[in-house]
């Protein structure tokens, strides 16, 4: 916001945001493939060794396991919905912008 008061939104910024909120998102889908391959049910028993012989000690690290790959998923999905937040902000002001543009009499050049 500028000191008159006056609200400014930068697309290109907008667009920037959003990317690296992509970007993130993008980021912790793969790192969460790759922690749920290394503590899956079926890693944690093949290859845990003497761990995998206490049904107890198996069973608490598979929920430990399974609580942190859902709290990572939900991670995930907030920042893809924040990207797609900003994207549908950053479209709708670019459309209104051409929107008052027009009814002051700019025009893009299409009807030239």
């Amino acid at each position: 916001m500028s000191d008159g008061g006056t609200s400014f939104y930068d697309p290109d910024s907008g667009r920037k945001l959003a990317r690296k909120f992509e970007m993130q998102a993008y980021d912790l889908r793969a790192y969460l493939k790759e922690f749920s391959e290394k503590s899956g049910e079926e890693a944690i028993t093949d290859g845990f060794g003497v761990l995998t012989e206490s049904e107890e000690v198996t069973s608490a690290y598979i929920g430990y396991s399974t609580d942190v790959a859902a709290a990572m998923k939900v991670v995930h999905e907030h920042l893809d919905s924040i990207a797609d937040a900003l994207r549908k902000v950053n479209r709708n002001t670019e459309l209104t912008d051409d929107d008052v543009a027009a009814l002051f009499g700019k025009n893009d050049g299409a009807g030239q």
